[in-house]
C-alpha cells in the first residue's frame, strides 16, 4: 500500500513539526507502507520523505518539471514522475495512493485537502483521508468546518470522511482498520 502525505514545503516552520514529520515518515515506512508525496526536500514533505528513507521502503515523489531547482525536490525517491502541471500532479498523487495522510501546511496543503475531500464526498473515490493535528494546528480549521455544518453549508456526515489525531501510529492505526462500507451513505443537498 501506498499512503498518501500532503504537507509544508517551508523552510522556515517550527522543528517540532520537522520532527513529527520524520516520525510519521518513518511510522509508515515501519509498517511496510510506501510513500506518495509531492517530491519536495524541504519542510513536513522532505521530512516524512527521510524518516520513509531510514526503514528502504519505497518513495515515490511527484512534482512538476518547473520546480526543478537546485534543492527543491527531495533526491532519495525510488521514482520521481514529473508533470506538465499542478493539476496533473495533483491527479497523480491521488492515483497511486491508498490513503491520504493530511500533516500541517500552507495553502497547498489545504488546496489537496479540500481537494481529495471534495472528491471522497462526491464518491468520486472511498480511501481513508486523516489529518495529523500536531501541536493542534488543524484546530481551527477543525472550527471552520464545523461552523459550516453549524450553519446549513455542510452535512454533519462530512466529518465522518475523515479522521483527525496527532498520533501518527493513531492514524495508521485507522488507515489498517478502515473499511469503505463503514463510511455514511449521505446524499449531499449542497455540493461544495
Amino acid at each position: 500500500m501506498n499512503i498518501c502525505v500532503y504537507g509544508a514545503s517551508s523552510t522556515t516552520i517550527d522543528k517540532s513539526y520537522i520532527e513529527a514529520g520524520e516520525e510519521l515518515g518513518r511510522a509508515i515506512g515501519k509498517r511496510g507502507y510506501g510513500l506518495v508525496f509531492g517530491g519536495g526536500n524541504n519542510g513536513l514533505m522532505g521530512a516524512a520523505a527521510r524518516g520513509v528513507h531510514e526503514t528502504c521502503m519505497p518513495i515515490i515523489g511527484i512534482a512538476p518539471s518547473f520546480f526543478q531547482v537546485d534543492g527543491i525536490l527531495y533526491p532519495n525517491c525510488t521514482e520521481f514522475i514529473y508533470t506538465e502541471t499542478m493539476r496533473e500532479r495533483k491527479q497523480l498523487l491521488e492515483d497511486k495512493s491508498c490513503a491520504f495522510i493530511i500533516s500541517p501546511g500552507g495553502i497547498g496543503t489545504f488546496d489537496e485537502f479540500f481537494e481529495i475531500l471534495t472528491l471522497k464526498q462526491l464518491s468520486r473515490h472511498t480511501k481513508p483521508i486523516a489529518i495529523l493535528n500536531t501541536n493542534g494546528y488543524y484546530n481551527k480549521l477543525l472550527d471552520m468546518l464545523e461552523n459550516s455544518i453549524d450553519g446549513g453549508f455542510l452535512n454533519r456526515e462530512a466529518k465522518e470522511l475523515y479522521y483527525v489525531s496527532e498520533s501518527p501510529e493513531d492514524i495508521l492505526d485507522y488507515i489498517e482498520s478502515y473499511n469503505p462500507n463503514n463510511e455514511p451513505v449521505t446524499k449531499f443537498k449542497n455540493i461544495q
